[in-house]
């Protein structure tokens, strides 16, 4: 399995960080992103092309994100908007990615009721494990998220 991320995503263009989707099952996901000059981080990626590591959190949401939109998805459902709720014991081997570098991201469901979720998730470069926490999420349903997009008032 080897598929766009932008397909699971309610992202569009710069904000879609990953490339491609590997494997989705019923408790987790690995997805990928090359750091190039021409790659969807490039926006994002300093002078010498490295990516700063606090992107690890966002690439590890946007994997979480795959998850669900995958399943929902096979339920007839389009992608729809999550949000993070925080998470714990986040690190980071490195000060940035370097440069040409390929992550691959894995989140591992640990609990899930109807709208909250907790996932471990990892970053591995190079066969090495560089980054790693735990995510916790919400999904709004579409009344809350009109709410939020539109204020209270709507």
């Amino acid at each position: 399995m080897a598929y766009s991320a932008e397909h699971y995503l309610p992202h569009q263009s710069p904000m879609v960080m990953l490339d491609d989707v590997h494997s989705v099952g019923e408790d987790g996901a690995e997805c990928s992103v090359t750091l190039s000059k021409d790659g969807v981080l490039a926006p994002f990626l300093d002078a010498q092309g490295c990516l700063p590591n606090w992107f690890a959190i966002e690439l590890m949401a946007q994997t979480i994100g795959v998850w669900r939109g995958w399943h929902g998805l096979a339920q007839a459902i389009p992608p729809t908007i999550g949000m993070l709720l925080g998470g714990r014991a986040i690190s980071c081997e490195l000060p940035v990615f370097p440069a040409g570098s390929k992550l691959q991201v894995c989140v591992q469901l640990i609990l899930q009721d109807e709208k909250i979720g907790s996932f471990e998730c990892c970053i591995n470069m190079a066969g090495k494990q560089v980054a790693r926490g735990r995510l916790n999420t919400y999904q709004p349903d579409a009344e809350e998220i009109k709410k939020l997009t539109l204020g209270k008032g709507a």
